[in-house]
């Protein structure tokens, strides 16, 4: 589930974590498992308002109003687009950010061990990429464990 595919487009975090079972349940033991998602120590030093909007392209959909609430770890923006007709369009967003230690917790919790977690710039993935609080994403790998989950 490679460039945030659905992960932390989920509406509660209770759907991120139903994707993470259906995951495990059709991962084999020894199965690597390997996704993308926000990470969340960047909105902790960085603004996710300035990232956007220095990432921006042209012609494409824009974020008129951005708010990351600290307590939720989300980042609340209104999308501005037009149609293929023409007509000016407006989605409310949501998207969770994660912090390491909760993916890591969500998936040990799922048999998942031997969790690695890289550094992603948008659409760059590489194990060779420490996570650092610059990387907006981060590149999730976790193997199923080889043994029945006790839980």
């Amino acid at each position: 589930m490679l460039c945030e595919d659905g992960f932390s487009l989920m509406e509660a975090d209770e759907m991120n974590f139903e994707i993470l079972e259906s995951a495990a349940r059709a991962s084999k033991p020894k199965g690597k498992f390997i996704f993308t998602t926000l990470n969340g120590l960047f909105p902790l030093f960085h603004s996710v308002k300035d990232f956007m909007e220095a990432n921006a392209v042209e012609g494409n959909a824009i974020n008129s109003v951005l708010t990351f609430d600290l307590m939720t770890f989300r980042d609340n923006s209104t999308l501005d687009f037009e149609d293929d007709l023409g007509s000016k369009k407006y989605l409310n967003c949501s998207e969770r950010f994660y912090v390491p230690s909760k993916i890591t917790w969500m998936l040990k919790a799922l048999n998942f061990k031997q969790i690695n977690i890289y550094g992603a710039k948008l659409g760059a993935f590489s194990r060779e990429d420490k996570l650092t609080t610059n990387d907006f994403e981060m590149l999730v790998i976790a193997e199923k464990n080889k043994k029945k989950n006790l839980l």
